[in-house]
């Protein structure tokens, strides 16, 4: 074997091994219940850039000084459908939607109820014959060498991208989205009227080994348990919903 070569293997398999190992001698569900108790749960957020931006913004240790990447890679711990109305139009800040639902399936505030028959959930109801509601799907992340997840709130213009993505995964070895490191990464799309939004797309970056399957299974059940309980960013959702304006009718995008 050449040097060459030698010097690429011992990369990747460190790469491999150093993995999630980290969650060997942590604790998640101690630290949460002892050092969060009678706080508010919160984690860093992936932030998807609006007019079709193609680097993702990860918040830190400074608010003011995020870390940019065209893409990374990550396990989805956890995720779940959300719903998100507001009646007005978007003039920045962080306010609250009038409705929202944690699960998809029941909305909390103005109409509230069920969110199947709910007009706002219906074509028609928003822009360019969109719907008035938003579906949108929440993502718990854990990136390799962390201990903490961070959070990425897919709009609707991400949500055919993800679906196909999770199937292919089940279709080729039957694997769950928590088996696997996945990648991530944007590209400019835009709708039927010509605007411009950002889409994540998704990609399969390696199969987790039997023992790291078994690290990330106990903190998934974790984290689908904390997700009741954390701390949500109205500004982020509000600033992609409104980036995107698109019909939420296509059944695909036009890539630019």
């Amino acid at each position: 074997m050449s040097k060459k070569n030698e010097l690429i293997l011992l990369e990747e398999q460190s790469t491999v091994s150093a993995g999630f190992g980290a969650l060997n001698d942590a604790n998640m569900a101690r630290f949460m219940a002892e050092e969060f108790k009678g706080l508010d749960i919160t984690f860093d957020r992936i932030k998807i850039p609006s007019g079709g931006g193609t680097v993702f913004e990860i918040t830190g240790d400074d608010p003011d000084d995020p870390e940019t990447v065209k893409e990374f890679s990550a396990v989805i711990l956890y995720h779940h459908p959300m719903q998100v109305f507001y009646r007005g139009a978007f003039a920045g800040g962080s306010e609250p939607p009038d409705c929202m639902s944690f699960d998809g399936e029941t909305g909390e505030g103005d109409p509230g109820g069920d969110c199947a028959d709910c007009p706002m959930n219906q074509f028609g109801t928003g822009q360019n014959d969109s719907k008035a509601c938003k579906a949108r799907r929440s993502l718990y992340l854990l990136r390799e060498g962390e201990l903490f997840p961070i959070m990425l709130s897919l709009p609707q213009g991400s949500l055919k991208s993800f679906s196909r993505y999770l199937m292919r995964l089940f279709g080729k070895g039957g694997r769950d989205s928590n088996a696997v490191v996945t990648r991530f990464s944007l590209k400019k799309a835009a709708n039927s009227t010509g605007a411009s939004y950002s889409q994540v797309q998704f990609a399969l970056d390696r199969v987790l080994s039997p023992e790291e399957q078994q690290q990330i299974s106990a903190i998934s059940g974790q984290m689908k348990e904390y997700s009741k309980s954390i701390e949500f960013s109205y500004n982020d959702v509000r600033e992609s919903d409104e980036a995107a304006i698109m019909d939420d009718g296509d059944d695909e995008m036009t890539p630019l």
